[in-house]
């Protein structure tokens, strides 16, 4: 049954999208309950989401910089119509602080508005809809375990503003 949406907090953007996604994990949790590792989880939510018509990028690959020197690379579990940061858990306990940095960090890392953190371990699902604090000074410190950065390889290099011109 629809949601009305009269009752959606505009204060929260893309609610619609997010309590769809939700659903969808409510759907996940339902059929396979706790117990299972992080990523079989995740796929089935993949698939879920999909099922209800949402755009799907599983662990996409986002580059992190500070300023102009890139730091690494960090995957968050599922970008959803190019809005949405959604991350997955398997924990038996209750989301941490931690966990909540983690996502904040992909929030900056993606400048994205929105994320919801999931955590299927626990008997009743369990998820936190997350916007990101008004002052992210210690965003990188927080994401900073969760790059990897390949031994040895030249970071990728930004793309250049075209509309400068080269003329001296």
């Amino acid at each position: 049954m629809p949601r009305d949406k009269s009752k959606l907090n505009p204060e929260i953007p893309y609610q619609d999208i997010t309590y769809r996604i939700i659903g969808c994990a409510m759907r996940v949790h339902n059929r396979l309950g706790p117990g299972l590792r992080e990523k079989m989880y995740q796929r089935a939510l993949t698939a879920e989401m999909r099922t209800d018509g949402l755009e799907v990028d599983e662990e996409y690959r986002v580059d992190v910089y500070d300023g102009e020197v890139w730091i690494g690379v960090t995957w968050p579990d599922h970008l959803v119509d190019k809005k949405v940061v959604v991350e997955i858990e398997a924990f038996p306990h209750f989301l941490t602080k931690q966990e909540v940095a983690q996502t904040i960090g992909f929030l900056a890392a993606l400048d994205a508005p929105v994320g919801l953190l999931i955590n299927f371990g626990r008997k009743r699902l369990d998820y936190q809809r997350i916007l990101p604090p008004e002052d992210l000074q210690d965003w990188k410190k927080n994401i900073r375990r969760f790059l990897w950065r390949p031994p040895g390889q030249a970071p990728p290099q930004r793309a250049r503003d075209e509309t400068k011109s080269t003329d001296a």
